[in-house]
């Protein structure tokens, strides 16, 4: 099977930068607390549906699946980037880190507690993502959560945009529609936390994180 150009370019993308990035995102969550609170309260709802297992999806160099495992989840880090799996399992021994695809998981059907898809579903081309959120909902549990965080697009009119990534193309969606999306394939919106863009921040672009549940 011939692989979908868009994933073969962001995996070699992300191969060749797997250091740098690892080198400059290892401390976020310390640096954020929105984002830290928000990611606890999903391991949270995650522990209290009885399934505690969650998949990591798009985990880049593992720092997250590693925090994951530090309040209590079973985490599995998955990316499609082979340089940055190797990162994730020398820098945390730990958690089960795999290569492997968002649109064709090795994860059995309702399994999971819990997926996290943290800015991974940004280098998707917009018609795939149907697809990906499809796979997302195959593999939680009933009553399991899915918490995704992406940039938004300021316009309504145009729901996805593209934007300058500094490491492959990416999209921004308009929450609403993201959430529609998500509603469409099974997936009830239960909160969403957006942050408005710092003035420091090199992109000046609201950050939104959507938690939904498996209905």
């Amino acid at each position: 099977m011939v692989e979908h150009d868009a994933l073969t370019a962001t995996r070699e993308a992300y191969d060749a930068v797997a250091l740098t990035y690892a080198e400059t995102f290892r401390d976020t969550l310390r640096e954020r607390p929105l984002e830290r609170a928000f990611l606890g309260a999903f391991a949270e709802v995650v522990r209290g549906s009885g399934e505690a297992r969650v998949a990591d999806l798009g985990c880049g160099p593992g720092h997250v699946t590693a925090w994951l495992e530090e309040v209590g989840l079973t985490a599995w880090g998955v990316d499609a980037s082979p340089a940055m799996i190797e990162l994730a399992r020398r820098a945390y021994p730990g958690p089960r880190f795999d290569v492997g695809s968002m649109a064709a998981l090795d994860i059995a059907d309702g399994v999971l507690g819990g997926v996290l898809s943290r800015w991974s579903v940004i280098h998707t081309p917009p018609p795939e993502l149907p697809a990906i959120v499809t796979e997302f909902h195959r593999v939680l549990a009933p009553g399991g959560h899915l918490l995704l965080a992406f940039s938004a697009s300021d316009d309504p009119s145009h729901p996805t945009q593209v934007f300058d990534h500094t490491v492959a193309p990416a999209y921004r969606w308009w929450p609403d529609h993201l959430a529609a999306l998500l509603r469409a394939s099974g997936l009830a919106e239960v909160a969403r936390m957006v942050r408005e863009p710092e003035p420091t921040d090199r992109r000046q672009f609201r950050e939104v994180h959507l938690l939904a549940r498996k209905v």
